[in-house]
């Protein structure tokens, strides 16, 4: 058997000091301090199990019954249907159809309104004090209102007779090919105009929230890499994505669930003028398959929340990662 030789203690060296065990005490105020934690964090675990967590289990329940608004008149129990709902929903129904034209507009939407967002933050860092606050006004009037207005006053500005684009087209162009036109009837002038209204509101949450974080990077940096003949765009690549870049992962996922949610401004547009059947998405589709069936209801909801986690899973995992080192 081979024996381990160690190799002596210099003369003079002393062995580090183990942490001593925590005493009876020290045990003591850690319990307590855990159920303070505990206490303080209950009630709002209690209002998300209540609000989110009831509702949640509720709606997967009765995507697999034929839950409808007859049960609950009578009083009876829904018939257990397994994933007839949910076949029914991939395979009878246009869902498909408006599932790829939702996640069609959330990617063309959520481009525009982080590309446009961020140049426009970038440029206030450019303004001066004046110029800034202007434009921060402008953005924050634009954010602030809500979105059944902004889309009342945007469907005024494309009307059929009195709008005032077809009256500027009518100008520039010397014609009247342009009077009586109807912005909402065509599907895709009708996506243009909802386009416009959703990346106008959207701008101004990107636009402040990036400002914010182009202030936390080093003067100094940008200007040796300025000095090192970087241009703009090179020191915006290489130097002030990188401490921004969490930042914008952040907006990246909210822009993706709130374009993905979007609702008022689809349903008003289709109150002008505008085709339901071809102008839906997933947020007005679940709403005109009538209030009585909550079981295929209830399946449309179950997908959609389960796309929303699929899409933010990289940006929830790559937090645990973070939060673990």
């Amino acid at each position: 058997m081979s024996e381990i030789i160690t190799a002596p203690a210099p003369a003079g060296a002393t062995e580090p000091p183990r942490p001593a065990a925590p005493t009876a005490r020290e045990k003591a105020k850690a319990r307590r301090e855990a159920r303070g934690a505990w206490t303080l964090l209950g009630p709002a675990f209690i209002i998300l199990a209540v609000m989110v967590g009831y509702p949640a289990v509720l709606m997967v329940i009765q995507s697999f019954t034929d839950a409808s608004v007859k049960n609950k008149v009578q009083g009876t129990l829904p018939d257990f249907v397994g994933f007839d709902n949910y076949v029914k929903l991939f395979t009878t129904s246009g869902f498909p159809a408006v599932l790829m034209r939702s996640l069609g507009l959330m990617v063309v939407m959520t481009v525009l309104i982080i590309g446009l967002g961020v140049l426009v933050a970038v440029l206030m860092t450019r303004l001066g004090r004046t110029l800034r606050v202007l434009v921060s006004v402008g953005l924050l009037l634009a954010w602030a209102m809500p979105p059944l207005a902004a889309t009342v006053v945007w469907g005024w500005i494309f009307d059929t007779q009195y709008g005032v684009v077809n009256w500027a087209l009518n100008t520039v162009t010397g014609t009247d090919d342009w009077t009586n036109h109807s912005w909402l009837l065509n599907p895709w002038s009708f996506f243009f105009v909802l386009t416009i209204i959703i990346v106008w509101q959207g701008i101004p949450f990107v636009a402040f929230t990036t400002y914010a974080a182009l202030g936390q990077v080093p003067g100094e940096v940008l200007e040796a890499a300025a000095l090192d003949g970087a241009t703009g765009l090179k020191r915006f690549r290489f130097v002030v994505f990188p401490y921004i870049r969490s930042v914008l992962v952040v907006i990246l996922v909210l822009q993706v669930i709130w374009n993905l949610r979007i609702f008022t401004q689809v349903y008003a547009l289709q109150s002008k003028g505008g085709l339901a059947s071809e102008t839906n998405v997933l947020g007005t589709y679940m709403f005109r398959q009538g209030p009585g069936d909550f079981g295929f209801t209830s399946a449309i909801g179950v997908v959609m929340v389960v796309l929303l986690l699929i899409l933010s899973w990289g940006y929830v995992r790559s937090t645990l990662k973070e939060e673990e080192l």
